[in-house]
C-alpha cells in the first residue's frame, strides 16, 4: 500500500545506448503516475537534455503504442554531467545547470533509465544535490550490477541466436568457418548465452582471454572429424592472450620492426574478430568469414520477455515514487523485484564469472572457450 504521496511531477531521462524495451518502461511508469495524477516531464536526450533545459509534455496519448516500438521516443546521449563535450573539444562539468533545471521544471523525482554509465551519473547528481533519483536498469549487454536481467538484453539475446542459426546453413554449404561478431562491451552475457542456444562451437568472452592455440587445435579437431564447418562467437570485448615470442627470431623481429615499410596503419582499430579471422585462414587454410550483428543486436522490435521485464521494473519506480524510496534502482533478483540503494551499484560491473552456470553448460557441452 502505497504511503500518502505528494510527489506532483516527476520528470523521465533515458540514457546511454537505446535498446528494444525502453519504450514499454516508459509507457509502464507513465501510465502508473498519471493514474495518480502526478505530471511526467519527458527529458529530451538524456542527461544532455536536462542540462540544455529540453523536454516535453506527457500525456496519455504520448504512451500510446510504446509497448511495441523499439528506440526511445525521448531520444538518448551518452553525455555525462561532469563531463558535457564542448564545441571547441573540451569538456566541462555542467553538474550545476543540471541541478538548476530540476529545480527550473519542479520536478520531485528524476527517473533514469539506462545502464551502468546511468546508474553512475544518476548518483554523482543525487549526490551533488539534495535532489530524488530513482533508476531501471536498461542494456542488451546484461552488465547492470544489482540485477539479474536488463531490459533489452533478452532481445540482443533473441537476436544473436536467430544471427547463428541463419549462418549454419551457409557455413554448411560453403565449407567454411564463420565468425559471429557480438555485441556486449566488457560482458560475455549477450555472446555465451547466444553461443548457448544457437549451438556454437568456439565462444570467446572477455572474460576469459583466449589462447589462439586452442581455438586452432579445436578448429582443426573439427576438421579432422570431418565437420563441414564451425561456428565461432566473438564477443567485442574479447582478448587474446600474448603470445610467448621465440628468442631465437626476437632480435630479428626487432630490425624488421625498425622499418617502416612493413607497420600496416589503420585509420580506425581493427575489430578483434577480424584479426582472428585472418590468423584462423591462414593456420587452417578454411575459408574464414566474419558476421558483425553490431546495431542490429539493439534494434527493432523488443521480444515479450522484454516487454514484461520493461513494464513490471517501470511499475515498480512508480511505486518507490509513490511511496517516497529515494536513490535505488528497480531491480529483478532471485525472482524477485526489488530495489537496491544506488551506492551498493554505482561504478559497479556485472561480469561472467567462471563458476556460473552459463560456463559451467558450455564446457560439460565440449565447447571451446579458448582457456
Amino acid at each position: 500500500m502505497a504511503k500518502k504521496n505528494r510527489t506532483k511531477c516527476v520528470g523521465i531521462l533515458t540514457s546511454g545506448g537505446d535498446c528494444p524495451g525502453l519504450n514499454a518502461g516508459i509507457r509502464a511508469l507513465g501510465k502508473m503516475l498519471l493514474k495518480y495524477n502526478i505530471s511526467i516531464v519527458g527529458i529530451l536526450d538524456g542527461f544532455t537534455g536536462l542540462i540544455e533545459n529540453r523536454y516535453i509534455h506527457m500525456g496519455l496519448n504520448e504512451l500510446t503504442g510504446l509497448l511495441t516500438q523499439g528506440g526511445t521516443i525521448l531520444g538518448t546521449s551518452r553525455n555525462k554531467p561532469y563531463k558535457m563535450p564542448l564545441e571547441d573539444g573540451t569538456y566541462h562539468d555542467m553538474t550545476g545547470a543540471a541541478i538548476e533545471n530540476y529545480h527550473r521544471l519542479g520536478l520531485d523525482c528524476l527517473i533514469c533509465l539506462g545502464g551502468g554509465g546511468t546508474q553512475k551519473n544518476a548518483y554523482h547528481l543525487m549526490n551533488k544535490a539534495d535532489i530524488n533519483i530513482i533508476t531501471i536498469p536498461k542494456t542488451i549487454d546484461n552488465d547492470v550490477y544489482g540485477t539479474d536481467v536488463s531490459i533489452g538484453y533478452d532481445t540482443g539475446l533473441t537476436i544473436g541466436a536467430e544471427a547463428i542459426d541463419r549462418l549454419h546453413t551457409t557455413a554448411s554449404s560453403h565449407h567454411r568457418i564463420m565468425l559471429v561478431d557480438m555485441m556486449g562491451h566488457n560482458a560475455g552475457w549477450l555472446s555465451l548465452s547466444s553461443g548457448l542456444a544457437a549451438g556454437a562451437d568456439i565462444i570467446l568472452i572477455p572474460e576469459i582471454e583466449y589462447d589462439i592455440e586452442k581455438v586452432f587445435d579445436e578448429l582443426l579437431r573439427r576438421k579432422e572429424h570431418d565437420k563441414r564447418f564451425s561456428i565461432v562467437v566473438v564477443a567485442e570485448g574479447s582478448k587474446m592472450k600474448k603470445e610467448k615470442i621465440d628468442k631465437k627470431n626476437k632480435g630479428n623481429n626487432k630490425k624488421k620492426n625498425k622499418n617502416n615499410s612493413d607497420k600496416v596503419f589503420f585509420p580506425h582499430k581493427v575489430p578483434e574478430s577480424e584479426l582472428l579471422a585472418n590468423r584462423i585462414e591462414k593456420k587452417i587454410g578454411l575459408e574464414t568469414r566474419v558476421t558483425s550483428l553490431g546495431y542490429l543486436q539493439r534494434g527493432g522490435i523488443p521480444t515479450p520477455a522484454d516487454r514484461m521485464l520493461a513494464t513490471h521494473l517501470g511499475t515498480r519506480a512508480g511505486e518507490a515514487v509513490l511511496n517516497g524510496d529515494y536513490g535505488v534502482m528497480t531491480s529483478f533478483t532471485k525472482g524477485k523485484y526489488v530495489l537496491i540503494p544506488l551506492k551498493d551499484i554505482a561504478g559497479r560491473k556485472k561480469i561472467v564469472e567462471m563458476d556460473d552456470p552459463l560456463i559451467k553448460t558450455a564446457r560439460c557441452l565440449g565447447i571451446c572457450l579458448g582457456d
